[in-house]
């Protein structure tokens, strides 16, 4: 749903212009064009960053995400407390990118300790994690299975059809009447 277009009018202008998002306006003084002008700027000059973005800094800052270590539990508050100004929700995102990995999932597997941002040992992988991750791992894995199974009966089917038509022109060409 589009939220409802606010307006100011201007009177030096004479002409109404759209005020900015709530988010967007300054509380310490009034709205004009030129200040809302300038706020709508500076946000569209700062883009959130996207999950797939700031993973790949992460990767390249920390070793735990670098080489795919089992991360410590809490590692989002760890990460909270080095870049302060990141976006809670794409953070998440991320770690659940990450987390969700083929990669991380197969080490996680095996893993017997957990590692904090820079690399360093931790708390050990619990059975139940370790469990967890192979079931993960199985059911992608049977699932990649019957979407392949289910690629090659819509290709032989496809085969098929394209058999029986050849077929049934073949036929209509032997018995037509045209000559």
């Amino acid at each position: 749903m589009l939220a409802p277009l606010a307006l100011t009018y201007d009177s030096m202008n004479t002409s109404l212009t759209p005020l900015p998002p709530a988010g967007d306006v300054e509380t310490t003084g009034a709205t004009t064009p030129a200040n809302a002008a300038s706020t709508t700027a500076s946000t569209a000059a700062a883009p959130a960053q996207s999950p797939r973005s700031l993973l790949k800094k992460l990767q390249t800052e920390f070793p735990a995400f670098r080489d795919f270590l089992p991360l410590s539990i809490g590692i989002d508050k760890q990460l909270l407390a080095r870049m302060p100004d990141l976006d809670r929700k794409t953070m998440r995102t991320a770690l659940g990118i990450h987390t969700g990995s083929l990669r991380y999932l197969k080490v996680m597997e095996k893993a017997k300790v957990r590692y904090d941002l820079d690399g360093t040992a931790g708390a050990e992988v619990t059975d139940t994690h370790r469990a967890h991750a192979t079931q993960v791992l199985q059911e992608r894995f049977k699932k990649e299975a019957e979407r392949k199974k289910a690629e090659r009966a819509a290709a032989a089917a496809e085969e098929a059809a394209r058999v029986r038509a050849d077929k049934l022109n073949q036929l209509t060409a032997k018995f037509s009447r045209k000559g």
